[in-house]
C-alpha cells in the first residue's frame, strides 16, 4: 500500500482540519502509560522466544498487542464519529505477521461526506500513534480513492488484499472489499502476471541470487517476499486463507507444505532476532550481526566449519528449497490461471518423456521409478531442445521425490555414467543444465561430495556466493569462453578456448576444484582425490584423469604467482613453467583461473589481475615454447628490452642517442622488472623535462598492465614510500603495484600502479590532473613528515579478526630480502609500512599489493640503505616489532 505518512500524510488531515466546524479535542491518553505496555509486551515477547515458544504464536500475539493499543486509542480519538470511518489493519499487519520492529500498517476508511469532521480527530489519532513509538504508516482514503489506487498499482491492491477490519464501521470496510474484489478491479489473470513481473524486478534488483554475502531475507530470492508472493496468487484466485488450503486444492503435497511453513518459521525467526538485537526493522543479514545470530541459534565453531558458517549455511540450503518450492507454485499458478488448465496436448519426445505447453514432462508418474536413469536423462533433453521452456512442475515433483534413487548401483551404472559425460559434452546448454540439477538436488545425489557444500558459506569477503553457487558460475564463466558472441568479453580466453581439445576435462576440473571445502585440510588436495576417482569411474583415460586432477591440485598456483610473486623476474616464470610442464596444461589452467577468479567475487575482477594473468601466460608460453632445458639468460633479456625500448623511444620522438647515457645510473632491476614500453615510456618523460626542476610526476591513464601509471622522478629521501602512498591512500586510489629505485646519483625513479575506487583505471582528465597536483605539492614539501591517512575502515572490514603476520626470506639471485606481510585490510596500511621503513632506514625495491578479500597478503623486496640484503636477525626483529606495533596502533584509532 502507498502510505501518506509524515509530513506529506499530515498535510492533508490539516488542510482539512480548517475546514471542520466546531472541532474540539478530547483530553489525551496517558503517552506514558502506553509506551509503557507496548515495552512491556516487547519484553514478554523476548522472554517467550528465549523459552522456545513457537515464532508463528509470536508474531501473532504482537499483532495482538497492536490491535488492542490501536482500538483503544481509536476508541478514545474517534468517540462519536466511529460509525463515519474504520480503522483497518493492512499488509503484514493485516496478516498478523508483526516482528518486534515491523512498520504497523494501517488503512483509515472514511465515509466521502464525513472527511472535514475527522480532520482533526484523526490528525490527533496518528500524532498520538506516533507519541507512544509505533511506526505507523497510514492513509485516509475513501472507498473510492482506494479503488483509484489500487486500480493503477498492484502493490496497493495487494495490501488491501490483506485487509482485516480492526474497529469502526463494518459496513464501510465490506463495501471497500466488495469495490476491490477480482470481479471489480485487477483480476485473477492481470494480477499474476503483475506480481510475477514484480518478483522477477525483485529478484534482478538482488542479482538473481539467494546467495549473497548479506543477504536480505525478506526480499532475496528464497526470501520471505517470495512465500508472501505465494500467499497473494492463492489469497486473489482461489481465496485461500492460509498456506495449507493450498494442499486441498492440489498444488502442494503435505511434505511441501511441511518444508514452505518450515522455511517461513525459520526466516521469522531469524528477522525477530535482528529486529531484537539492532533495535529496529533490519531485514539484512549484515556481517555486524551474523556471529552472533549464530550463537543464539546454538551454533559452535567446529574443527573445519565456524559457527557462523554453520548458520549461514542452514540459512542458505533453507532459501534454496523455498526458491524451488516458489518456483514450482508459480508454474502450477500460471497453468491454472493464465492457461486455465488448458496446457494443450502433448508432443512426444521419446518413450519417458513428452513436451506439453513449452515445458518437459515424463510420460507416466512411474517414469523414474521404472527407469531411473531418466532422472539424468531429463537434463540432457533439455540441452538437446532448446525451445523447451523448462521442467513441468509435476516433473519436477517427481524428480525430487525421486532423488533417493540416485545410489551407488546408479552411480555405477555405465548408462548413467556415459549420460553425464554426455551432459559435459554436450555444445550446448550445460550451464542451464548444471544449475537444474543443483537446484533439484541431483547434482548432490550424483555426486555425493557436492552434497557438503550445497549452501556452504565461506566467511570472508573474497567470497561471494556460497561454493556450489561459486563453483557453478565458474562454469559458466568456462562455457562462455567458448561461444564466439562472447568472443569481445576475454579475446585471449576465446582464443585460447579453441584450441582446448576436451572441454569436458575443463568442466570436469572447475566442478571438482572446491569440492572438499569444509572438510579440513588442503581442499586442494583431497578435491584432486575425489577429481581422479570421479573420472577414472566414468571412463576416462589415465592420462586425462591425471589432467583433471592436477588442475583441481594446483588450480590456486597460478593466481598466487601472478598476485603475490615478481612475474618480471625470468626465475619466477622459469620456476612456474616447470611446474606447469607444457603448453597444454597451461591452456586449461589459465582459464580455469580466470572463470574462478572472476566468479569468486565478480566485483573484485579488474583489468590489474586480467593484466597480471595474461603478463604470466605468455611469459610461460615463450619459456614452454623455448624449451624448460633452455632458460633465457639474464643478460640476453636485458639486452632485448633496451634495444625494444630504444626503438619505442625513436618512434615517439626521443632521442634514442640520450638513452645510453641515462641509463648508465640505472641498476638492472630497472630493466629486469619493467617491460620495453615501460622502461621507453618512463625514459621519455625523464629526457623531455629539466631534471632540476623536481619533483617529476607524470600520469599515464590506462597502461597494459591493466591499471594507472604514475611515474615519479625526484631526489631520493627516506619518507618519499611512506609519503607517497599515504597521499594516493587519503585520494581513495588503489595501490597494485609500486616499483622504487634509486639511480648511482641520488635519484628516485618509482612507478605506481593504481586503479580508482570503482576498480577501474583513473581515465578523468581532472581527476588525473588533481592526483598529479597534489603528489607533486606533497613530494616538494620539505621535511619528513607523515601523512596520516584519514579514512575510516569500511563497516564490512570491522568483522574479520585477521591476525597480523610478517615473514621473511631471501632472494639469493636478485640480492635482497622478501618480506611478506599479512593482515586486516585497512586505509593507511602501506603508509604505516612506509613510515616503519623510513625508520628503521629500508630501502624499498618493489611491491607485490594483493588484497584477498578482508585480507592483504603483500609481499616487498627490500634491502639494507647499501643495497644488500637484510640478514641481521636482530635487524629484522626490530623490523618485525616496528610493523607490529604500528599496525596495533593504527587499529585501535580506527
Amino acid at each position: 500500500m502507498k502510505e501518506d505518512t509524515g509530513t506529506a500524510g499530515l498535510a492533508r488531515t490539516q488542510m482539512q482540519s480548517s475546514m471542520a466546524p466546531n472541532a474540539t479535542t478530547r483530553p489525551t491518553p496517558t503517552i506514558s502509560s502506553f509506551k509503557s505496555r507496548l515495552k512491556s509486551g516487547c519484553n514478554d515477547l523476548y522472554h517467550q522466544f528465549d523459552l522456545g515458544i513457537p515464532i508463528a504464536v509470536l508474531v501473532e500475539q504482537r499483532s495482538q498487542l497492536i490491535d488492542t493499543v490501536l482500538r483503544e486509542a481509536w476508541d478514545h480519538h474517534l468517540g462519536p464519529h466511529q460509525e463515519s470511518a474504520a480503522l483497518v489493519a493492512v499488509g503484514g499487519y493485516g496478516r498478523q505477521e508483526l516482528q518486534p520492529a515491523s512498520d504497523v500498517d494501517i488503512l483509515i476508511l472514511v465515509a466521502p461526506d464525513s472527511e472535514a469532521q475527522l480532520a482533526q480527530p484523526l490528525e490527533h489519532l496518528i500524532t498520538f500513534f506516533w507519541d507512544i513509538g509505533l511506526e505507523v504508516g497510514h492513509s485516509v482514503r475513501t472507498v473510492a480513492e482506494c479503488v483509484h489506487e489500487a486500480t493503477s498499482d498492484v502493490t496497493v491492491i495487494t495490501n488491501l488484499l490483506e485487509a482485516r477490519l480492526l474497529s469502526g464501521n463494518e459496513s464501510l470496510f465490506q463495501e471497500m472489499r466488495i469495490a476491490t474484489g477480482p470481479d471489480r478491479i485487477w483480476s485473477s489473470e492481470h494480477f499474476f502476471a503483475a506480481k510475477t513481473t514484480e518478483q522477477q524486478a525483485r529478484w534482478q534488483k538482488y542479482g538473481e541470487t539467494a546467495y549473497n554475502l548479506e543477504p536480505n531475507i525478506k526480499e532475496n530470492p528464497g526470501g520471505l517476499r517470495d512465500i508472501q508472493m505465494i500467499g497473494w496468487v492463492a489469497k486473489r484466485h482461489f481465496d485461500a486463507e492460509t498456506l495449507h488450503d493450498l494442499v486441498g486444492h492440489g498444488f502442494l503435497t503435505e511434505h511441501e507444505h511441511q518444508a514452505l511453513i518450515g522455511g517461513q518459521t525459520l526466516l521469522w525467526r531469524i528477522r525477530f532476532s535482528l529486529h531484537r538485537l539492532t533495535g529496529r526493522r533490519e531485514d539484512r543479514l549484515l556481517f555486524d550481526y551474523q556471529r552472533t545470530l549464530a550463537q543464539q541459534f546454538g551454533f559452535r565453531d567446529g574443527a573445519n566449519n565456524l559457527a557462523v558458517e554453520q548458520f549461514m549455511q542452514q540459512y542458505y540450503r533453507t532459501v534454496q528449497e523455498l526458491n524451488r518450492l516458489n518456483e514450482m507454485l508459480l508454474q502450477l499458478f500460471r497453468e491454472a490461471i493464465l492457461l486455465h488448465d488448458d496446457i494443450g496436448p502433448p508432443t512426444p519426445i521419446n518413450k519417458r518423456f513428452q513436451s506439453r505447453s513449452g515445458y518437459l514432462e515424463v510420460t507416466s508418474p512411474s517414469v523414474f521409478r521404472r527407469y531411473p536413469i531418466a532422472l539424468l536423462e531429463v537434463f540432457h533433453i533439455l540441452q538437446t531442445r532448446p525451445e523447451l521452456d523448462g521442467v513441468r512442475a509435476s516433473t519436477i515433483r517427481l524428480i525430487r521425490e525421486n532423488r533417493h534413487r540416485i545410489d551407488d548401483d546408479f552411480r555405477a551404472d555405465l548408462r548413467a555414467r556415459s549420460l553425464f559425460m554426455e551432459i559435459l559434452r554436450e555444445p550446448h546448454g550445460l550451464t542451464h543444465a548444471i544449475r537444474r540439477m543443483n537446484r533439484y538436488g541431483v547434482l548432490a545425489a550424483y555426486i555425493p561430495a557436492f552434497a557438503n557444500i550445497v549452501g556452504r558459506m565461506q566467511y570472508d569477503l573474497l567470497h561471494v556466493y556460497t561454493v556450489d553457487e561459486h563453483t557453478l558460475t565458474l562454469v559458466r564463466n568456462l562455457r562462455r569462453f567458448t561461444i564466439p558472441k562472447h568472443d569481445d568479453e576475454f579475446p585471449l580466453c576465446s582464443a585460447v578456448g579453441r584450441r582446448i581439445p576436451k572441454l569436458e576435462l575443463l568442466y570436469l576440473g572447475g566442478l571438482f576444484h572446491d569440492i572438499a571445502k569444509g572438510r579440513g585440510g588442503d581442499h586442494s588436495t583431497l578435491g584432486a582425490r575425489d577429481a581422479w576417482d570421479f573420472c577414472r569411474l566414468h571412463g576416462l583415460s589415465e592420462f586425462d584423469s591425471r589432467l583433471v586432477a592436477w588442475l583441481v591440485e594446483n588450480h590456486l598456483v597460478m593466481s598466487m604467482t601472478a598476485q603475490r610473486k615478481d612475474i618480471s623476474d625470468p626465475e619466477v616464470v622459469q620456476s612456474f613453467a616447470e611446474l606447469i610442464g607444457d603448453p597444454n596444461r597451461l591452456d586449461y589452467l589459465y582459464l580455469l583461473t580466470v572463470a574462478d577468479a572472476r566468479a569468486t567475487n565478480p566485483e573484485r575482477w579488474n583489468s590489474w589481475i586480467d593484466a597480471l594473468l595474461r603478463e604470466l601466460y605468455y611469459a610461460t608460453r615463450r619459456a614452454l615454447l623455448r624449451g624448460l632445458d633452455n632458460p633465457q639468460a639474464q643478460d640476453e633479456l636485458i639486452s632485448q628490452k633496451q634495444a625494444e625500448s630504444i626503438r619505442l623511444v625513436a618512434r615517439y620522438g626521443g632521442d634514442p642517442s640520450a638513452c645510453g647515457t641515462l641509463w648508465l645510473k640505472f641498476s638492472l632491476d630497472f630493466f629486469l622488472h619493467n617491460s620495453p614500453d615501460e622502461i621507453a615510456w618512463q625514459t621519455r618523460q625523464i629526457l623531455a623535462v629539466d631534471t632540476s626542476q623536481e619533483p617529476l610526476v607524470v600520469i599515464r591513464p590506462i597502461t597494459a598492465r591493466g591499471g594507472t601509471e604514475i611515474f615519479i622522478y625526484t631526489r631520493d629521501r627516506s619518507n618519499l614510500f611512506a609519503l607517497t602512498t599515504a597521499t594516493l591512500d587519503q585520494m581513495g586510489l588503489d595501490i597494485m603495484d609500486a616499483r622504487v629505485m634509486t639511480t648511482d646519483d641520488g635519484m628516485a625513479v618509482n612507478s605506481y600502479q593504481i586503479l580508482d575506487q570503482d576498480g577501474e583505471p583513473v581515465d578523468d582528465t581532472l581527476r588525473m590532473e588533481e592526483i598529479r597536483a597534489t603528489l607533486a605539492h606533497n613530494i616538494a614539501e620539505e621535511g619528513d613528515g607523515h601523512i596520516r591517512v584519514a579514512r575510516a575502515v569500511p563497516r564490512r572490514l570491522r568483522h574479520f579478526p585477521i591476525e597480523t603476520r610478517i615473514s621473511f626470506s631471501c632472494d639469493d639471485p636478485n640480492h635482497r630480502t622478501i618480506m611478506r606481510l599479512t593482515t586486516l585490510d585497512r586505509p593507511g596500511l602501506l603508509a604505516e609500512v612506509g613510515a616503519v621503513f623510513q625508520q628503521c632506514g629500508i630501502r624499498l625495491q618493489n611491491a607485490k599489493i594483493a588484497t584477498v578479500g578482508a585480507e592483504v597478503d603483500d609481499v616487498f623486496f627490500i634491502t639494507s640503505e647499501d643495497d644488500t640484503p637484510i640478514t641481521c636477525e636482530t635487524a629484522l626483529a626490530c623490523l618485525r616489532r616496528e610493523i607490529y606495533e604500528r599496525l596495533e596502533t593504527q587499529a585501535r584509532n580506527s
